[in-house]
């Protein structure tokens, strides 16, 4: 019955079926024909599914980060990302790199980090002598950071999906994220060094650096107010996405002063589509999540994977794995929403802190987000660099390869997710 749930979800993936009616359809058809439960627990799954505070967090958060760049914040961070790095070999792909890791507090989401930077300054690294493929899997490689440092939708959905706590997986998140920015910065720098790229500024200034961060300062608080908030328990995340859209539109109304009507409902409409396709795969998903529940194959799988091995490193490994290729094939969020609830008991049987495995799943589904064929970074960056997708996929493996040495640093290194959530009293 298990394969069988399985295959029929996989089959309709190859046929073509939108995600969200796969996973709807697959549960209402097994339940009618072998396990004959009332159709009424499939509509009662979706509502009780959605009926959940901490899920308001997405939509707010990302409204929140959509109006942050429609405040043109893009252009102030990369004048202070430039104060930074760009007097090192290969400035610009660094700046792109800071940049990410800036744009990744204010807003959250990969592909938004992808778009308004890439916009940016994809056509000035080619314009300044690089390679088009290059510039373009810099973008694509570093935005995915925008995943794992907080405020994350992807930490977000996971905590609200498997109870999880979001503050926890905030915290958890910060040193990884730093520590992809970084890997991601030593190996542009190798192949800048290589290929000659040239250097953006002439050398550091700290007066310059004062002054761009000054003029950012209001900007770079706002991860300060919402990360500080929930670890310190201050409130709750949804609460935190609420003070987020309040102090941008803040900001905006009144200090820089090029938030308008048009673009304040632009933003809405948005937010409300990106919120939609979240929301509505959450509810889909319910169904599937209630079957394979009554089904008890989280048990099952982790009596099967048990069997085999019971060493919580070589179980890891199998994991990190299985989750790299699903990340290649499946959307983050639907991976989460599947496998999450299925995949996280048999890392937590075995002892692996379910901070710790939320954090080694998020990473390993991010890295999908840069290689095809899903790979929606790195499509993104196709029509800005104006190269076919071939080119940027062999550009982009050096990148893949240092985020793969931070995963496997992340999994067999549980101290480097779990110190900061120690730190704030959500480890024991």
């Amino acid at each position: 019955m298990v394969a069988a749930i399985f295959l029929s979800f996989a089959f309709t993936i190859v046929i073509g079926l939108p995600i969200g009616f796969c996973l709807g359809v697959v549960p209402m058809v097994f339940n009618m024909f072998f396990m004959r439960y009332s159709l009424k627990v499939i509509p009662h799954e979706m509502f009780a599914a959605l009926d959940s505070f901490p899920l308001m967090a997405i939509p707010l958060f990302i409204l929140a980060g959509n109006l942050m760049n429609s405040v043109k914040l893009t252009h102030r961070l990369i004048r202070l990302s430039d104060t930074m790095v760009g007097h090192i070999r290969g400035g610009l792909a660094h700046v792109n790199i800071v940049v990410s890791m800036f744009f990744a507090g204010l807003n959250g989401s990969a592909v938004a980090d992808t778009v308004s930077v890439g916009s940016v300054l994809i056509p000035a690294m080619i314009e300044e002598g690089y390679d088009p493929d290059f510039s373009a899997a810099v973008t694509a490689s570093s935005s995915m950071i925008g995943a794992i440092i907080p405020p994350s939708v992807a930490m977000v959905l996971y905590g609200a999906t498997l109870g999880v706590s979001i503050g926890g997986l905030f915290a958890a998140g910060i040193i990884p994220g730093l520590l992809i920015g970084l890997m991601l910065i030593a190996t542009a720098y190798i192949i800048s060094v290589r290929r000659k790229y040239p250097v953006h500024s002439d050398r550091f200034s700290l007066r310059a650096f004062l002054t761009e961060l000054r003029k950012s300062f209001l900007a770079l608080l706002m991860p300060v107010i919402i990360i500080g908030g929930i670890v310190l328990g201050v409130f709750t995340a949804t609460e935190a996405a609420g003070i987020a859209v309040l102090y941008a539109m803040l900001l905006g109304l009144t200090v820089y002063r090029n938030l308008n009507i048009s673009s304040l409902i632009h933003c809405l409409f948005e937010s409300g589509i990106t919120s939609g396709v979240i929301l509505l795969l959450v509810g889909a998903c319910a169904p599937f999540a209630w079957l394979i529940n009554v089904l008890d194959v989280p048990r099952t799988i982790t009596e099967l994977i048990t069997s085999f091995t019971q060493n919580k490193y070589v179980i890891l490994l199998y994991l990190n794995i299985f989750l790299l290729v699903m990340g290649m094939i499946l959307d983050a969020t639907a991976n989460i929403l599947i496998l999450g609830p299925i995949l996280a008991p048999v890392a937590i049987a075995v002892g692996v802190h379910p901070l710790h495995f939320a954090l080694v799943m998020v990473v390993n589904l991010i890295i999908g987000l840069g290689t095809p064929p899903v790979g929606t970074c790195l499509f993104a960056s196709v029509p800005l660099a104006k190269v076919s997708v071939e080119r940027i996929s062999r550009a982009i493996l050096p990148f893949v390869f240092a985020e793969l040495a931070v995963l496997i640093l992340i999994t067999y290194v549980p101290p480097i997710v779990l110190f900061v959530p120690k730190l704030f009293g959500f480890v024991r």
